[in-house]
């Protein structure tokens, strides 16, 4: 087979990486930044676009704005072999199908697009085209979970052809999805990828990574035949077209990488359920102390948000240098909207204010924790300033942490865990947290 292609991950929040290590995280798109990625020794690298977070039309507007410049930049490097994956891993929760057309639309033609959503490592598989959430060891329909009720990315359908449909409001029927079953990849799917033309629609099972890691094999063995394929998927089908080494640091040694033993900081934007029992747990642990963010407060029009950050950043100052490590966390109601712009626009202000406690966060402390995917979207683009940062490796499956640049003004060096939402079970937030701290002072 010939060289292996560039994959190229856009990503609607940051924890996508969540099941590689070693490679580039970009926060900005221009061309020169994503020639960085395309010249980075690693076979895989993201961007971070967080359309997650935006409204369709600015969804749409920003993948087709990396596709412009990263035509530019394959084209600069005169690269011509590569996969683009659309990740998205919130339970089939995002812009779907608006970010593959507009990947398709400004870099096709693609023979097809394929999704992907098993992720292992947070409980998912794919059977019969259908796909579950193992929740206590039961697997569920995606759609009688508390994902498939949200208000800005509901759905009524675990069998992804019926989700096809569904999401694009019958332009591509159920019928016409080719379906790759677990029978079909465990046997070989080579000789029907070849045959895959026009950008057709498929679905991937997968009940373990072995199902994915022959997927994978077969895909970049009809890549190599000139086919030209485009994913919408969550993370594991990534670990299997990298198919990487081990991580260089063990998950229960990372906290060598911790700042001179020194206490961190935690910050929880996600409100889901597994989050929130999460977060209960860790205010548990020794040498945690709490701070809740009233985020109701920021509905009032005349509320001083200045006043609330002052009081926020006064209390982790004095936490931290007592030696023990805040908490901040978004107070865990969830609020109703008119609409969906009312509640994307307030997630902004939320967003903006959490970003407003990192950027003030003592620059001693020894790591950062974030928690929810936008939120740790922002903390690496907004709070920290970002262009670009090295993913270190998972310290729990499904939870990256990062490295900041040598050189950064306020916080060289810090190790940031980003920890999605739904990732871990109830004690997984207590894990990291007793990993990093293992030799704290």
């Amino acid at each position: 087979m010939s060289k292996k292609p560039k994959i190229i991950v856009l990503d609607d929040d940051p924890t996508g990486s969540q099941t590689v290590h070693s490679c580039l995280l970009l926060m900005h798109w221009d061309v020169d930044t994503l020639r960085t990625g395309l010249r980075d020794d690693s076979p895989i690298f993201f961007v971070l676009t967080n359309t997650r977070a935006m409204p369709p039309d600015s969804a749409a507007s920003v993948t087709k704005e990396v596709c412009q410049n990263l035509k530019l930049a394959l084209a600069a490097e005169e690269i011509s072999d590569f996969l683009i994956v659309s990740r998205s891993d919130s339970t089939l929760r995002g812009h779907y199908p608006i970010e593959t057309d507009a990947i398709a639309q400004e870099l096709g033609s693609f023979d097809a697009h394929f999704l992907v959503p098993a992720f292992f490592e947070g409980g998912r598989i794919t059977r019969d085209s259908v796909h579950y959430l193992i929740i206590n060891n039961v697997p569920t329909p995606v759609h009688e979970t508390e994902f498939a009720q949200d208000s800005v990315f509901g759905y009524h359908h675990s069998y992804l052809p019926k989700y096809v449909e569904e999401k694009t409001q019958g332009q591509i029927k159920a019928e016409s999805v080719e379906r790759f079953l677990l029978a079909d990849i465990r046997s070989g799917s080579l000789e029907r990828l070849l045959q895959l033309t026009n950008n057709q629609c498929a679905v991937v099972d997968g009940e373990t990574q072995a199902d994915l890691n022959s997927f994978a094999v077969d895909v970049l063995a009809a890549a190599s035949q000139g086919k030209r394929f485009l994913f919408r998927s969550a993370a594991s089908i990534l670990t299997a077209l990298a198919n990487l080494p081990p991580q260089p640091i063990a998950a229960e040694d990372m906290a060598t990488y911790v700042r001179q033993g020194k206490p961190g900081a935690v910050i929880v934007g996600s409100h889901v359920k597994k989050t929130t029992q999460q977060l209960e747990a860790l205010l548990q642990a020794e040498g945690i102390v709490g701070i809740e963010v009233n985020v109701a407060e920021l509905l009032d029009e005349t509320n001083q948000s200045a006043t609330l950050l002052s009081d926020i950043l006064e209390s982790t100052k004095a936490i931290h240098n007592a030696g023990k490590t805040p908490v901040i966390y978004t107070s865990r109601q969830e609020l109703t909207f008119k609409d969906i712009k009312t509640r994307l626009d307030f997630g902004v202000k939320v967003s903006s204010l959490l970003m407003d406690i990192v950027q003030g966060l003592p620059s001693d402390i020894g790591f950062l924790i974030s928690k929810g995917g936008i939120t740790s979207n922002d903390v690496l683009s907004t709070g920290l300033s970002l262009t670009s940062a090295r993913l270190l490796g998972q310290i729990l499956p499904g939870c990256s942490m990062v490295i900041t640049n040598s050189d950064h003004p306020q916080f060289p060096k810090l190790p940031v865990v980003l920890f999605p939402g739904n990732v871990g079970d109830a004690d997984a937030l207590g894990t990291v947290y007793k990993r990093l701290t293992k030799y704290t002072k």
